[in-house]
Formats: structure tokens, C-alpha cells, sequence
């Protein structure tokens, strides 16, 4: 007799680690998917077809993946740093067992050896070789009748096996600690590698996806924002330097009267020259995400080269280099200063007067020299 139940729905089974950030990338495209497909649903058959985005939309959309991207290359750098940091960590730890191993060893063919003699000579032979061969050496060297037994030399060796052996198993700990830490690093790095590449792969897209038309009009856009950026420029200059023109008049004003003023620290003129000219030296090579050069840079790969040549050390990333050093305003900016921009600290360039800076911009652009007013400035710093 056919059966007239109603069939069981089928329950999905809970998401858990890489299915649900499998689930979540899934749900974005489902979601862009239905959307597309309900917009063609609920259009009749003659009606015109959704007007495609305008080229400002498309600039703006690829803008904001660049500066994802940029954003993701910095975390990307950080986890670069820790997982290379770590992994010296791990190498000096794998040194330090090996040496501790043979250490170990050492001291067990000293206490061997006495158990050797003992055996020969019909003397502890059985509470040497117990002690030699225990997993636990410690509980049989508690006991008081072996302690009695063994002359200065014996005890010494026991002593000394004991310590090599803790020794080793310390330091066989921490290295399996920093191995576990390095594959979390290591992790992290390949997370922050996808992320950096999908942003990149979208923005190749949408310009791949342009007619000529657009990319003309693209262009057009672009050099507009570019010559608004270059008066916004001069104008900054001009009134940087009427500004070092007032603050030097005070400070005339008050070496010769009562009061005086305290002007903003000087850059190291040397030091600035020389990060400036490495910098120039590099101008038409291509940004690489993550490359520190010689042959490409990111922006901070870039700016952390430069000062080094200058023998002034900055750390990796926008974050850090942010903090590396004295910071400044925009209108006290000197040549050699860094300029950081976007409200995430995700840029960075190195400034070389007039309001100009030399950076690598992003990916698809070579080092070049530009305006700082092209981006939002986050603040200025002037390496220490």
C-alpha cells in the first residue's frame, strides 16, 4: 500500500570552521546571483535592459578594491613579519636542541661508563644500569640506599645526566611551542595573500569589462582628479612656505626681544637627502604587493628602503612606521618626511617639498612622483 506520508525536510548540517567562511564567500555571490536574477525576472519582455553603472561608479568601486587591497597587503606584511621573526625563533631553538640533545648524550655515556666499571667490578652494577636506562631517573635516584652508594664522581655524573635531560626537554618544549606559533603565522600569511589577490583579481575585472569608450572616459576622469590634485598641491606649498617664513620672523622677533618660540624639530637634511635620492633612483619601477625591492616595491616597502640607506631603520608596515618617529603637520612638512594617508594608516609616501611625494601607488603603477593631496592625508611623521 503506497505510503501518503509527507517527506522529511532535509536539515543542513551545522557550519563549522572553513565551512562557514566557505559558506559566507557562497552566500555573497548567491546574493549578487539573486539579485541579478530577480531584476531580469521582474522585467517585461519589451522593457530596455538595467542601465549599466557609469563610469564613476566603476572608478569608485575600483578605487575602494585598491585600497582593500592595500589594506590587506599591510596585514599581509605584518604576518610576513611575524611568521619570518618566528621562524628564526624556531631555527635557534632547533640549535639549541640539538645541542642539548648531545649534551644529553654526553653526560649518559659518562653515567654508562660507571655503570660499565660497577658491573665489572661486582659493585652497584643493578642501581647504575636501573638509573641509566629509567624513563623516570629522578625516582630511582630518590632512593636513599643508592644515594649512599655513590662515591663524588658517580653522583656527579648522575647530577649532570639529570640536568642535560631537563635541559633538553625544556628547550624541546619551547620549540615545539614556537612551531605551532609559526604555523599559525603562516596561516595568517596565506589568509592575508588570498584577500590582497581576490581585491586585486575584482579590480582587474571591472577595467578588463570596459569598452574603449569608457576606458577613455576613465582616463579623462583621472587626469582631472590628477591636475585638481596638483593645484591643491601648490596652493599647500605656498602656504607651507609663508608658514616657515612667519615662524622664522617669530623666532628672529624673539632672539631679539623678551619672548622666543619653539619651532618643530629640523629634519636631518643628510639623512633626508640621501632617502630622497634612493627613493628618485627607483622611480619607474613596478609596485608589487609585499616587495621590498630591489627589483619592485610596496609603499612602505619603499619608504622603509629609502631610510635605510640612510642608515635609520623603520619598521614594516604604515602602522608601525606611523609611530616611528616625531610627528609633524602638514603645514611643518620637510623634505624626506613620511606622508600617511586614509584613516586606516594604509598608505604611505615619502615627501620631497612642494607638496610632492615619491610612492609606489598600487598595483598595475610603477614608483612615481605625485601630489600629496591626491588621497585623504592621515598625518606626517619625521623618522627619528
Amino acid at each position: 500500500m503506497a505510503s501518503h506520508r509527507k517527506p522529511r525536510s532535509r536539515i543542513p548540517a551545522p557550519l563549522t570552521g572553513h565551512g562557514r567562511r566557505t559558506a559566507v564567500g557562497f552566500t555573497t555571490a548567491a546574493l549578487a546571483s539573486v539579485t541579478l536574477l530577480s531584476q531580469t525576472a521582474n522585467a517585461a519582455p519589451g522593457d530596455p535592459k538595467p542601465a549599466a553603472p557609469s563610469i564613476e561608479k566603476v572608478k569608485e568601486k575600483v578605487d575602494t578594491l585598491y585600497h582593500q587591497a592595500e589594506s590587506a597587503t599591510q596585514r599581509y606584511n605584518a604576518a610576513k613579519e611575524r611568521a619570518d621573526q618566528q621562524r628564526g625563533k624556531v631555527d635557534k631553538l632547533l640549535d639549541s636542541v640539538a645541542e642539548r640533545t648531545e649534551k644529553l648524550n654526553e653526560a649518559r655515556r659518562t653515567l654508562g661508563a660507571y655503570a660499565a666499571a660497577q658491573y665489572r667490578d661486582g659493585g652497584m652494577a643493578r642501581s647504575a644500569a636501573t638509573l641509566l636506562f629509567s624513563n623516570d631517573p629522578q625516582d630511582v635516584f630518590d632512593q636513599s640506599h643508592l644515594i649512599d652508594r655513590l662515591t663524588g664522581r658517580q653522583k656527579q655524573a648522575v647530577d649532570d645526566f639529570q640536568k642535560q635531560q631537563a635541559s633538553a626537554a625544556k628547550e624541546r618544549g619551547k620549540a615545539s611551542e614556537s612551531l605551532a606559533s609559526l604555523t599559525a603565522s603562516q596561516k595568517q600569511l596565506k589568509t592575508q595573500k588570498k584577500t590582497v589577490q581576490d581585491k586585486l583579481t575584482e579590480a582587474r575585472r571591472l577595467l578588463a569589462n570596459l569598452t574603449a569608450k569608457e576606458k577613455a572616459r576613465l582616463a579623462a576622469i583621472e587626469k582631472k582628479k590628477a591636475e585638481e590634485a596638483r593645484r591643491k598641491a601648490a596652493a599647500l606649498a605656498e602656504k607651507q612656505r609663508q608658514e616657515a617664513a612667519r615662524k622664522k620672523q617669530e623666532q628672529q622677533n624673539g632672539d631679539s626681544g623678551s619672548g622666543s618660540t619653539t619651532p618643530s624639530a629640523p629634519a636631518n637634511s643628510s639623512k633626508a637627502a640621501q632617502a630622497i635620492a634612493f627613493a628618485k633612483s627607483q622611480l619607474g619601477k613596478p609596485y608589487v604587493w609585499g616587495a621590498t625591492g630591489p627589483s619592485s616595491f610596496d609603499c612602505s616597502g619603499l619608504t622603509q628602503a629609502a631610510w635605510k640607506t640612510a642608515g635609520i631603520s623603520l619598521p614594516r608596515t604604515t602602522w608601525d612606521q606611523v609611530k616611528a618617529g616625531t610627528r609633524v603637520s602638514t603645514s611643518e612638512l620637510q623634505p624626506g618626511d613620511l606622508v600617511f594617508f586614509y584613516d586606516d594608516i594604509s598608505h604611505v609616501g615619502l615627501y620631497i617639498g612642494d607638496g610632492m611625494m615619491i610612492h609606489a601607488p598600487k598595483p598595475g603603477d610603477v614608483v612615481k612622483k605625485a601630489p600629496i593631496t591626491e588621497m585623504p592625508i592621515y598625518g606626517s611623521v619625521r623618522p627619528a
